[in-house]
């Protein structure tokens, strides 16, 4: 189609420009490193899992946090868990290790953990990314669930203060996904990231990777990724909220009404499908500014007056041609929305 050639460049140079840069991901990895150490050290026989965007290759620049856990032993996770202790001694005992070994190296370095939901929340006073005020990680421990399936995770704003969840099968399913798609699935997730952002933020992040392992499951052009995204959440979240694609954990919230959520997945579905037909019937700027509409930013928002001028002389020279009224049904003049 003619269309992917332009706006197929349009959504790589968009990527492009949010894309994490080698030296982020460089240090961030290195620095969730030496994280993994010190919950090693704090918890030995523990299984140490990452998630999170750089886990699935979905972080965009500026990068400011990155994600792990440990699944603790039997040994140390007994006692612990819905209707016995909470997790509060557990992220104590992390907080301890990661002061001892990370302080030394980050002198202006951080770790709370009262008033934290779910993690250990750790400030290394140092950013990744030149010009942010910092970079952060959340530490998980968690402890296995009797079945063998899942976890149970700290929640603190619950009575039992566990919740069930399963972040090692969530990763697995997107590493498999970025196999299957030739990584088109995290180029996606990239930019529906940046929609996400720029559209009051409907969505969490991980409701847009459980929502796109639905629908984005082979290579595709980017353009049809992104059309089928909006097209399959909008009917996906019809009847409720995206369910655990792990099916351990309950259903995933939403940041608002699911009928405001609903009206922008279907907005961006018909601005890209009107960019399709701009590009498709030879106009280019017209479909760059109906792109915009969905990715401000980081595709450029153009001026169209020419184009649009030059397709209604278009359309006045066909209906002298043909005669009148006839011209009129074949392409109807779309007005541009606020």
């Amino acid at each position: 189609m003619v269309y992917q050639k332009v706006l197929g460049q349009l959504l790589e140079d968009a990527r492009h420009a949010i894309e994490v840069t080698d030296e982020e991901l460089d240090e961030a990895r290195r620095r969730r490193r030496l994280l993994a150490g010190a919950m090693r050290g704090a918890f030995p026989g523990s299984t140490i899992y990452f998630n999170g965007s750089v886990a699935h290759g979905d972080a965009n620049t500026p990068l400011t946090d990155v994600d792990l856990g440990a699944k603790l032993s039997v040994e140390d996770a007994k006692g612990y868990g819905p209707g016995r202790r909470n997790a509060l001694p557990l992220m104590e005992r992390a907080r301890q290790a990661i002061r001892s070994e990370l302080g030394e190296e980050f002198p202006d370095l951080t770790v709370k953990i009262e008033g934290q939901r779910r993690a250990v929340l750790v400030r290394f006073g140092d950013p990744v990314t030149p010009g942010q005020p910092d970079f952060t990680a959340d530490v998980m421990t968690a402890i296995p669930h009797p079945s063998g399936m899942g976890l149970y995770i700290p929640n603190m704003e619950i009575s039992d203060r566990w919740d069930r969840a399963d972040p090692l099968t969530h990763t697995k399913l997107v590493l498999k996904a970025l196999e299957d798609t030739d990584r088109v699935f995290a180029r996606t997730v990239r930019l529906l990231k940046h929609w996400n952002k720029k559209h009051s933020k409907p969505l969490c992040s991980w409701n847009i990777k459980a929502l796109a392992l639905e629908c984005i499951k082979e290579p595709m052009p980017l353009i049809d990724a992104l059309e089928g995204f909006f097209t399959h959440a909008d009917e996906a979240l019809k009847d409720g909220p995206t369910k655990d694609p792990a099916h351990v954990a309950g259903p995933i919230p939403l940041n608002m009404l699911r009928g405001d959520v609903r009206r922008r997945l279907r907005t961006a579905r018909d601005y890209l499908k009107l960019a399709q037909e701009h590009e498709a019937e030879g106009r280019p700027l017209s479909a760059q500014r109906a792109l915009s509409r969905v990715l401000p930013e980081i595709v450029p928002d153009v001026d169209v007056t020419d184009e649009e001028q030059g397709r209604i002389r278009s359309l006045f020279s066909m209906a002298a041609a043909v005669g009148p009224g006839l011209a009129y049904g074949a392409t109807p003049t779309r007005a541009w929305a606020p």
